[in-house]
Order: structure tokens, then sequence, then C-alpha cells
């Protein structure tokens, strides 16, 4: 926090700015655009996250390796209100995710986690289903360590549900069961 004093007849007055720390929000965005969306924003200054994860698309001559984003028309910005018109007005921004009409700002753990698990070579698989409350754990040993979440089990395999309520997404990892610790 900043302080600006101004003198005013002998007497001292202390005015307080506040000084905004940014947050991060959701962005909702035109289908297929969010890696041109994630562009433009960063080409204006905004910080941004697009989690990518690598998957390989089969085509008749061949398969190759590529990036498509995690989660289907949402790129994070990380600002503070007074830059949500520069967001607002880039091409291919639809709106930003809300909750009682006022932008939902997100948790940095949980982008914390979506680094982790774009950076890990664990098997991704993305669900808007919603869950019944498990256990809440956190992974210990692998590439995940560090990584939080809600266990579920489907099918006979352990797996770790990361849920990023806001945006009524959920990603499930398949962990070993010996990789987690109840917390």
């Amino acid at each position: 926090m900043t302080t600006n004093s101004a003198t005013e007849g002998g007497n001292n007055k202390v005015y307080f700015k506040k000084l905004t720390i940014p947050k991060w929000y959701a962005i909702y965005t035109n289908p297929r655009a969010e890696k041109l969306v994630n562009e433009r924003l960063v080409d204006a200054g905004v910080e941004t996250f697009l989690p990518l994860q690598k998957t390989y698309r089969k085509w008749s001559d061949r398969k190759k390796l590529i990036e498509k984003p995690l989660l289907s028309s949402y790129v994070f910005v990380r600002v503070v209100p007074t830059d949500f018109p520069k967001v607002y007005t880039t091409q291919g921004v639809v709106k930003f995710i809300s909750f009682e009409g006022k932008p939902a700002s997100i948790p940095q753990k949980q982008i914390d986690n979506l680094r982790l698990i774009v950076d890990s070579d664990t098997e991704i698989e993305v669900t808007s289903e919603r869950f019944d409350k498990g256990d809440q754990v956190e992974v210990i040993n692998g590439s995940m360590i560090g990584l939080t979440g809600e266990l579920i089990k489907i099918g006979g395999k352990n797996r770790v549900i990361i849920r990023i309520d806001k945006l009524e997404q959920n990603i499930i990892l398949t962990i070993p069961v010996t990789f987690l610790r109840k917390i």
C-alpha cells in the first residue's frame, strides 16, 4: 500500500491509494480461436495463460504431434479491473466467465495446478460432468508432485479430479494410488 501526504493549513492529512493486485480470470473465446486470442492479448500487453496439451492427430497419410487447448474456448488472463475493457475489445473474446454478474477470479492455486498438469506427461481427460465430493488428495510422487485434487474411482482406475469451479470443468488424471496422500 502506498501513502500520499498532503499538507493543508498546517494539518497533515494522509491519503491512502489502494494498489490493485492483478488476479486471474477466465475468458470465453470464439470456437477454435484460443491460440489467436492468446496471441492478440499478449501483443496488447496482457499476461495470459493458455493451457495446451500435446496429442497425436491422425490424417489418412500421416500422424502428427500437435498442441491443442486443454480447455476448449478458454484463455486465462491476469489483469486488474481497469484492464477489463482492453480484454473485452480484443477480437475473438466473447466474454469473461462471471459469477453474479461480475467477472469471477480464479485462485492462483488452480492456475498452478493447470501449469503442473500441462507440464507433465500424464494422460489427461477433460469433462464438464459434476462429481460427488470425495477425498481431497495431494500427489506426493512422480511428475505431478504438489498437485491437489479430489479422488474418485472410475472403472476400477484411480483418478484425480481437478475441478475449476468457475468454469464448471473438470480435468481427470490417472495417477497410481501409491503416488497420493490424503489431505
